[in-house]
C-alpha cells in the first residue's frame, strides 16, 4: 500500500462537509491562478523564515498541509531533492497548479500533491520527519484546529518538527484591517489566531521550539516550529 493513495484523496474531496470549508474550496479553486500575488508580496519571507528553522535535510519525508501557491512546497522540494515531498490542499485546483509546477521545475524529486481536506489525513501513523502549515489555521474553527493538530501529530514520527505560519496579531491597524476583511469574506480571510495557536498545540502533544516574527510589505506574520 502506498503511503499517498490518491484514489482516496479523490474520494475524501468529494466528501468533505457542507460548511466554510466547502465555501473555502471554492473561493480558492477561484483565484488559485492569481494567488501567487499575494504570496509574493505578502508571505515569501515568513516562508523562508519558516524552512531556515523546520530541520527540513535532503533525505527527508516531507509534508506540507494547505500548500495554496505552491511558492513554500518548492522551496521544500528543493530543499529535500533525494526526500520524498507531499503537499496537500483543500482546493484541488491548487494543489494541481502546485503539483504542474513543482515537477516542471524539479522533474527528478518526488514530489506529489493532492486535494484533501487535512482534518483526516490520507497516512499511516509516524510517516513524516517534518510536517509544514502555512497560513491555514485561520480558516478552521478552534475544534478545527485541535483535530487536525491530532493529525499532524500523529503522522510525525517521534522527534519529527511541526512548522506552522499564521497572520501575527501585533500591528493594531493591520488587526482592525483584517477584522473588516474578515467579516466581509470569512470563507477567504477567516480571523487571526496567532495568541491561541500556542496553547494549542502544547494540549496536541508538541513542544515550542521556537517563535520568530516576520512583516512583509506590512503584512505580519509568526511563524512558530515544534517537536513532537
Amino acid at each position: 500500500m502506498s503511503d499517498l493513495d490518491y484514489s482516496i484523496l479523490l474520494e475524501r474531496a468529494d466528501q468533505m462537509p457542507r460548511t466554510i470549508a466547502r465555501r473555502t474550496r471554492l473561493i480558492y479553486d477561484t483565484v488559485a491562478s492569481i494567488y501567487p500575488v499575494s504570496t509574493f508580496f505578502f508571505h515569501s519571507k515568513a516562508h523562508a523564515c519558516a524552512l531556515q528553522h523546520a530541520e527540513i535535510r535532503n533525505g527527508m519525508r516531507v509534508l506540507e498541509i494547505a500548500t495554496g501557491s505552491g511558492e513554500m512546497f518548492r522551496r521544500l522540494v528543493k530543499a529535500n531533492p533525494e526526500g520524498k515531498t507531499y503537499g496537500l490542499d483543500l482546493s484541488p485546483n491548487m494543489a494541481a497548479r502546485t503539483q504542474v509546477r513543482a515537477r516542471r521545475e524539479f522533474p527528478q524529486a518526488h514530489s506529489h500533491c493532492g486535494a484533501v481536506d487535512v482534518r483526516n489525513l490520507p497516512f499511516r501513523g509516524s510517516t513524516f520527519d517534518a510536517v509544514v502549515c502555512c497560513y491555514l489555521f485561520e480558516l478552521l474553527a478552534e475544534d478545527d484546529i485541535r483535530c487536525t493538530l491530532r493529525e499532524v501529530c500523529r503522522v510525525l514520527r517521534s522527534g519529527g518538527t511541526f512548522s506552522l505560519v499564521v497572520i501575527g496579531q501585533n500591528v493594531k491597524l493591520f488587526n482592525r484591517l483584517y477584522s473588516v476583511c474578515g467579516s466581509l469574506v470569512p470563507a477567504f480571510w477567516g480571523r487571526q489566531v496567532e495568541c491561541a495557536v500556542p496553547d494549542l498545540i502544547r494540549e496536541a502533544g508538541l513542544r515550542i521550539l521556537s517563535t520568530h516574527s516576520v512583516r512583509q510589505t506590512g503584512y505580519p506574520s509568526r511563524v512558530l516550529v515544534a517537536r513532537r
